[in-house]
């Protein structure tokens, strides 16, 4: 199964066992395969492949004419996806890879026995950073033979571009006709994000922290009834997910930003409409004089290290 599942089952898979992982969903709790289908907002055969995925990692069990039921698991049990952490060595070439990405030093696509070749990896190792690829969402299997690397915001350009295509169409969203709020997706939301508060966020690794924000907003887009609307910023967040990455977590920051998400949450439960919506614009704003400057301070200082000799950086593009 974990050799053909398609890039939507991963991440699905690694969603699961990442919320019983940090106790979202507690040991001993029936996964039932369609409120999980409403929850992430996708149809019930996905959520099967993904359950089925998991059982056999051993993270979830099956029970007989019972169903899917969640299992105890230690921190160090594997990734989000139920398979065994990648080794310092394949995750330095993780980061080569995504870095190689970014900044064009190789096609869109690509085969296993090139990045073999070119990073020096056995057959298992690349085929463990391809997954891993498809489950953050730049990566996906051809159909057929080979991968293909999906386009992403490689400069802080397209990076300054996405944010103000966001604070476009995520206030606008709202004042959408057929606009909804939504009691089940508020209370969910707020749920994560004071927990994000109460402790989250200094204990997530950087990827789950980005997965929550991006899951915040786009689960506010599902309510505007519009589903291009919806598509557009699942797109954009996906692109811009790399470039993230390449700048470190600034926790103060994601505080804030928690905070901000909470009153666009209180706004909604209390039906002012038009406040959520300004509140969003607003969060959106500030969340990119946040940002901006440190990628272009980071993609300047990156350029400069390159032309100097001895100067080294890290594979994330940190000096």
């Amino acid at each position: 199964m974990s050799e053909t599942a398609s890039p939507l089952v991963l991440s699905l898979a690694g969603r699961l066992s990442e919320l019983i992982r940090v106790g979202d969903i507690k040991a001993g709790e029936k996964l039932a395969t369609q409120a999980l289908a409403d929850r992430f907002g996708v149809s019930r055969s996905p959520v099967r492949d993904a359950l089925t995925l998991l059982q056999e990692r051993g993270v979830i069990e099956q029970q007989p004419n019972r169903g899917f039921f969640a299992k105890e698991v230690c921190d160090t049990e594997g990734d989000a996806a139920g398979s065994e952490p990648l080794p310092h060595d394949a995750l330095d070439v993780y980061q080569r890879l995504a870095e190689d990405w970014l900044t064009d030093r190789i096609p869109s696509d690509v085969s296993e026995q090139m990045l073999r070749e070119r990073y020096g990896l056995t057959k298992a190792q690349v085929s463990d950073i391809l997954v891993r690829a498809a489950r953050e969402g730049w990566a996906e299997r051809k159909q057929g033979y080979g991968w293909r690397l999906l386009p992403v915001a490689k400069t802080p350009e397209a990076f300054e571009q996405i944010y103000r295509f966001r604070m476009m169409i995520e206030p606008a969203a709202m004042l959408e006709p057929d606009f909804r709020v939504d009691a089940r997706i508020l209370a969910e939301q707020r749920r994560i994000q004071e927990k994000m508060l109460e402790s989250d966020i200094e204990r997530l690794p950087a990827d789950r922290l980005l997965d929550n924000g991006s899951n915040f907003h786009e689960e506010l887009m599902r309510m505007s009834g519009n589903p291009f609307m919806h598509m557009s910023l699942v797109r954009v967040n996906r692109m811009r997910r790399l470039l993230e990455y390449r700048s470190k977590v600034d926790r103060p920051l994601l505080s804030v930003q928690c905070s901000q998400h909470l009153e666009i949450l209180s706004a909604l439960e209390r039906n002012e409409i038009i406040e959520a919506s300004y509140l969003m614009r607003k969060h959106l704003g500030g969340a990119l004089t946040s940002k901006s400057p440190l990628l272009w301070a980071r993609d300047a200082l990156s350029a400069s290290s390159a032309e100097a000799p001895g100067t080294a950086t890290d594979p994330a593009g940190r000096s």
